[in-house]
């Protein structure tokens, strides 16, 4: 019985980590809050007010490669060109989190 009882566990475990993602463990809602603080000043709506063609709407985030979590965390994280670091200024979950919130409303259209 205990055989049994083991293997089910393992079986629900394996299960839960193998179809689980890693993007829904991020909380777009946390997101939005976040990305309202600290992104919408040069990209509210899905626009870049610096680098006009490199919007957040899904087509450009394809194009230049950023249609990934961890894409988007690492460029929020590092910075790039213009765009600052937030290494220091976010925690790696509020990163995640924007990222999320980033995908979903590309996803949306940004509406």
């Amino acid at each position: 019985m205990k055989k049994i009882f083991s293997l089910v566990l393992l079986g629900i475990a394996l299960f839960t980590f193998a179809f689980s993602s890693p993007v829904l463990a991020a909380d777009s809602v946390s997101g939005a809050k976040v990305f309202s603080a600290n992104c919408a000043s040069c990209h509210a709506g899905g626009k870049n007010l610096v680098q006009a063609n490199k919007t957040l709407k899904k087509d450009a985030l394809e194009k230049f490669g950023m249609d990934s979590a961890e894409a988007i965390i690492a460029q929020v994280t590092n910075g790039k060109n213009a765009m600052p670091a937030f290494k220091g200024r976010l925690k790696p979950n509020q990163i995640e989190d924007v990222a999320a919130y980033v995908l979903d409303q590309a996803d949306k259209d940004w509406k």
